[in-house]
This record gives structure tokens, C-alpha cells and sequence, in this order.
């Protein structure tokens, strides 16, 4: 609460701008996918669109962004790579389409989209110039024409997809058809068919097991792994090895005294009585209960325990009303006034501000002062630690790889030489983690195609940390033994049967149920099973116990008595019986007319835009004005399936 009437120092704006700042670069990370350096430089051509080229390096940089969003798992990148490079020959075929039919996309439309899409490039409204931009792009692997063309890409391409879907019709009957089928709604008894149940009953005995693995050995390879030397940067441990001597702390108290200078400040306690979003009414009432407290604190009244008790500050109230120290500038001008007019121990009678009624006690009050080298020290040595450690992590990114490849025999000396942690990792790779590092895509693609001997670019990992590793061996992928491989054997057959089986009884129990004249209750009864009920509900949304509604859907096409499935479920396998639909109310229509109409139009035009795009693409292919490299794609589908 005291956070409210504290008004914004410019520190705070200055942090507030850096914030920004990195909500722009953040922005630019998701248009430019970061292309790590670790991995190929070629730019042999994938694709060609018209006079463009799509290359290794741009299907690399989707690779790239797909692995640091955690999109898709690494050992499944070799399946994507096709679709990565459908996607960019897709995005370059609109827009060579949305040219030739004479769009244009400006300079200031260029402009335009990029202030709309970081507006951390121009504070204030103004662009924060031509070098900081370039050194932010810079950071992305991205040249400023290079992500510019990138954005007046897609302008066009979003003013070509605009006119392909423009004039999408929606008929009444079609809106009247979708308003019943958004409102329907259904209810439905079922019995769910536990995987658990029968997980018993399909348990292999190890001779099933050893005889399962013999025939799908091919399926249970261990992939190429490295073993590596990984030096590790941590700035905490660094800054905690470092012990500042006196003579250090006081040459950065002396060269930075101004930082030390503290203002006029007061130690504040303060009980809040809110009026703010309360009934102006209640104002009297308000203002007697603060009199009450504040005659209790006259009369010796533990200040810290009342507030604890009647302050309506969140911020301070669970700290007995402890606001710590406060400067001029930070306060509602009364409260300000009140508290610097206190002398140490004394107390104010009722202060009025625009949140209610405060008492205020000041503990302590310091005029402004340069702080002694002693006074300082607390918030010296902290900082001295940080510039000497800052220091040395510049020198590991810029020196240490170098290093590293100079002197590949002796890690541990180059680690010692920039105060780095050595730790030794053999068999890296698919996706397991490593020590000090865990799972980070970017690393384990900064190594995914080193030789022995080769040096990893520096990759920066979460909690201030740098590392790069030199690769000691490559073990090539090789089959798993039985015993490796024994659960996941195991896991596998009993998946394989447990479906089978849950499926068996679930069907045992449809057939049961129709055997009894459609009754789901008598049958379930007999196999000992427990029957439930939905509830009514929608096709979209979900269903208590059971998931998304669209497992349920044949519930609005059956007539009611209806038996449903046996629908599979992600843990289970469910019998249903529709016993009821209930259809929307018609009052409602005119309601939802306007709602349901955009939905089916937006429906519409999505349908309508996939289509548009597959055609403009089969137009240019047969046009040949795009042509793939299966060649190129065959490699790097390779080089992703052995990474």
C-alpha cells in the first residue's frame, strides 16, 4: 500500500525504460529466431521462390527457435525439418505472389510495424537511433535489412491474405445451424474403464520380454553421445571466492563518493485507516476509530502491536507498520510533511491523504550526509565483487575459447588461469542432463557437431552462468543391450497389451449393455463397475472427470438412448449412454446472433486462407517458380537424425 504514495523516482523510470528495452529485444527474438553459432555457417540453397532463395542457414534459424521454445523435442527434428522448410518457401510464395500483383509495403509501413511490434525501439516516441538498433539486431545474428525485409515480408503476405479471405459470405441458415450446435447440450452416463485396472493381468515375464527385444532390437539403439571437458563461469561462486582487501574497498568508496551521499531521511512507523473505495458515508466512522487508536498510543499503547492490528496497509502492516527509512520526494505531500516534522520518538496526531487516515511515528531521523567508508562498506563490497567478476566473464566470452584451443592437453590450467569450474561429462547427448548445466538446447547444439579436439562457442546459461566445452571423444551410436533397455521393454509391452485388454473389456461391457436392452447401469452392475453421470454440457469446454467435451461429440448426432464407444481417453477407455439433448433456448438467438455470425465468418475465412495458400503454392510449382533441393533437405535431414 505505502508503494501508492510513493511517487516514481528516476531511478525506477530509468529501470522502467530498461525493462522496455528488453521487451523489445524479446519481441525481435520471436521475429528473428537466434541462429546459434555452433552449427552450420553453409548457405547452400534448400529452395528457390521466384528470384529468392531459402537457405540452410534460414531453415537452421526455425530449427533454432523451434528447440529454444520448446516446441518440439531435439531427437524429433529430422521429422520437422521438411515442415520448417514448407513453412519459409510458404511465407516467400505469398509474398513474390502479393508483388507480382502489385503490393507494396513502404519504408513507412515498415516503420510503422516495427514501432507497433517494440516499442522499445523508440521511448517517448523516438527512435532510440540507427547503432543501438543495429547492435540489438546484431545480438540476434540479423543485419537491420535483413530483419527489415523480414517485417515488409510480412506486411505483404498480411495484405495478400487480406483480400484472399475479403467478401467471405455466412447465410443465416449457417448462423441458426451454428447456434444450435454452440448451445446444444448434452448429458451422458458412462463408466470409465481404468488403464490401472488391468495393468495386473498384462504384466510379461521376462522370457515374453527378452523375446519382444529380439525382434525390435532396431528400435533400441543408444545414440552418438561426446564425452567432453566443460568449463563452467559461475558468477556466484566467483564472487564468493573473491575476499576485497581494506585499500581495494576504499579506492571505489573514494573514486565513487557522490553514490554514497544519503538525502534527509526519516524512520517511519504509520497506522493506515483506508478511506479510499470506501462509501464516503463511512468517512466519520473512520476517522473516530483512528482517534480511538491514536488515544491508545498516547497513553502508551504498543505502536507496532496496534498496527499490526488496525493498519489497513498491507505493505507495512505485518512489519508493525515499519515503513524503513523514507526520503523527501517518495510521499503524498501531507504524509511527507507529517513525517519530516517529527522529531525522533514522537508521534502525529491524524494526518489526512487521499488513502485515509495515517498516526506516524518516527523512530529515527538523519539530516543529508555523505555516508563514512565504514557506513558504506555493507553496499561496497557487494559491488566491488560485482565490477571484478563482470570483468572476468567478459574475458571468458572474448579469451577463453582461444585459450582452450591453444592448450587443449591442459583444461584445467586454462580454467584456473580465468577462475572457471572443470567438470568432465562423458556420454552427452539425447536430450539427458548434464552436470552444472541440466537440459539446455543451446548447448547441447553448440557441441551437437564438434569433432574430438573441437571447442564449443561460449553459451550463456540461466543464473549467470557462461560455459563451453571441448569434445574428448564421439561415441557413435551402438545397439542397447537387454539390460539397458529392460523397462523401457516392459513399459512397452504393457502398453501394447493394456490397450488391447482395456479395449477387450470395454467392449465385453457395449456388448453386455446392448445384450440388456441398451441398459449402461444393469450392465456396468454386473462386471462390478461404477457408473457416473456428465452432467449437462457443450461441445466446446470440459467435461469433470473426463476431459475436453470432443470425446463426447457423437452425443449430439445420437438419438438419446443412445450407446457411445468405447472412446478412448488419455488414461482410460469410457462406455457411454446418451440420455438426454437438450437444444438451445431460442430467446437466445438474437442474443448471440452477432457472435455466432463472426465465429462462422472467421471460421470461414481460415478454411478459405489454407486453401489460398496451397493454391498459390501448387500454381508456383507448376509454374516453376519453386523449386526444392531434396539433395540439401536429405542432408540436413541426416545431420538432425545423427545429432
Amino acid at each position: 500500500m505505502f508503494d501508492l504514495f510513493r511517487s516514481r523516482d528516476k531511478s525506477v523510470r530509468i529501470l522502467l525504460g530498461a525493462l522496455l528495452l528488453l521487451v523489445a529485444l524479446s519481441m525481435l527474438t520471436y521475429l528473428v529466431p537466434n541462429y546459434n553459432s555452433g552449427g552450420s555457417s553453409s548457405d547452400a540453397v534448400v529452395a528457390e521462390v521466384g528470384d529468392e532463395t531459402v537457405t540452410l542457414t534460414d531453415v537452421q534459424r526455425e530449427v533454432q527457435n523451434a528447440l529454444r521454445g520448446k516446441q518440439l523435442p531435439p531427437e524429433l527434428l529430422s521429422t520437422y525439418v521438411p515442415q520448417f522448410v514448407d513453412r519459409i518457401v510458404t511465407e516467400k510464395a505469398l509474398a513474390y505472389e502479393a508483388r507480382k500483383l502489385g503490393f507494396v509495403a513502404s519504408d513507412s509501413d515498415v516503420r510503422t510495424a516495427i514501432q507497433q511490434t517494440a516499442p522499445g525501439l523508440f521511448p517517448d516516441g523516438k527512435f532510440v537511433g540507427k547503432d543501438t538498433y543495429a547492435a540489438m539486431l546484431g545480438q540476434q545474428g540479423m543485419t537491420i535489412a535483413q530483419f527489415e525485409d523480414n517485417v515488409r515480408r510480412e506486411i505483404l503476405i498480411q495484405r495478400l491474405r487480406e483480400v484472399a479471405v475479403e467478401g467471405t459470405i455466412v447465410s443465416p441458415a449457417e448462423i441458426e445451424q451454428a447456434f444450435k450446435d454452440k448451445y446444444a447440450k448434452a448429458n451422458v452416463q458412462y463408466v470409465k474403464l481404468s488403464n490401472d485396472k488391468f495393468k495386473a493381468e498384462v504384466q510379461p515375464s521376462e522370457q515374453e520380454m527378452r523375446a519382444y527385444y529380439q525382434v525390435n532390437v532396431k528400435q533400441y539403439t543408444h545414440a552418438e553421445t561426446r564425452d567432453l571437458v566443460i568449463l563452467v563461469a559461475d558468477k556466484a561462486r566467483m564472487e564468493a571466492a573473491l575476499d576485497p582487501t581494506d585499500a581495494q574497498l576504499q579506492q571505489l568508496y573514494n573514486q565513487n563518493k557522490e553514490q554514497f551521499r544519503v538525502p534527509e531521511r526519516v524512520h517511519a512507523l504509520h497506522i493506515l485507516f483506508m478511506t479510499q473505495g470506501k462509501p464516503p458515508a463511512d468517512d466519520a466512522k473512520i476517522r473516530a476509530q483512528a482517534e480511538d487508536v491514536l488515544k491508545q498510543v498516547q497513553h502508551g499503547g504498543d505502536f507496532a502491536a496496534l498496527a499490526t492490528k488496525h493498519s489497513e496497509d498491507p505493505g507495512s502492516k505485518t512489519k508493525g507498520g515499519d515503513l524503513g527509512w523514507v526520503q523527501r520526494g517518495q510521499m503524498v505531500p501531507e504524509f511527507e510533511k507529517a513525517t519530516f516534522g517529527l522529531k525522533p520518538g514522537q508521534i502525529s496526531g491524524i494526518v489526512k491523504t487521499q488513502y485515509g487516515y495515517h498516526i506516524i511515528k518516527a523512530l529515527a531521523h538523519e539530516d543529508a550526509h555523505l555516508q563514512t567508508f565504514e557506513e558504506a562498506r555493507a553496499a561496497i563490497v557487494p559491488a566491488w565483487k560485482n565490477a571484478i567478476v563482470n570483468n572476468e566473464m567478459e574475458q571468458v566470452s572474448d579469451k577463453v575459447q582461444t585459450a582452450l584451443q591453444k592448450d587443449p592437453q591442459h583444461p584445467d590450467q586454462v580454467a584456473e588461469q580465468f577462475k572457471m569450474q572443470v567438470v568432465r561429462a562423458n556420454g552427452v547427448g539425447g536430450g539427458a542432463p548434464i552436470p552444472e548445466i541440466g537440459t539446455n538446447a543451446d548447448f547441447e547444439q553448440s557441441i551437437a557437431s564438434l569433432k574430438p579436439g573441437q571447442v564449443s562457442p561460449v553459451v550463456a546459461l540461466p543464473g549467470d552462468k557462461e560455459v563451453l566445452a571441448m569434445v574428448t571423444a564421439v561415441n557413435p551410436p551402438r545397439p542397447s543391450t537387454f539390460e539397458e533397455v529392460k523397462d523401457q521393454v516392459q513399459t512397452a509391452m504393457v502398453q501394447n497389451r493394456l490397450n488391447a485388454a482395456v479395449q477387450k473389456h470395454a467392449q465385453e461391457l457395449l456388448d453386455k449393455a446392448r445384450a440388456m436392452g441398451d441398459d449402461l447401469e444393469k450392465a456396468a452392475k454386473a462386471m462390478g463397475l461404477e457408473v457416473k453421470t456428465t452432467g449437462e454440457f457443450e461441445r466446446v469446454g470440459t467435461i469433470e472427470g473426463i476431459g475436453t467435451a470432443s470425446y463426447l461429440q457423437a452425443a449430439f448426432t445420437k438419438p438419446v438412448g443412445s450407446l457411445l464407444g468405447p472412446v478412448p481417453l488419455p488414461d482410460s477407455t469410457l462406455v457411454g449412454r446418451v440420455i438426454a439433448v437438450i437444444p438451445p433456448d431460442p430467446a437466445k438467438f438474437a442474443d448471440q446472433r452477432a457472435t455466432v455470425r463472426d465465429q462462422v465468418k472467421s471460421d470461414k475465412a481460415r478454411q478459405r486462407d489454407v486453401l489460398f495458400e496451397a493454391g498459390v503454392r501448387d500454381e508456383l510449382k507448376r509454374q516453376g517458380k519453386i523449386k526444392y533441393h531434396q539433395d540439401v533437405i536429405d542432408r540436413l535431414i541426416s545431420q538432425y537424425r545423427a545429432s
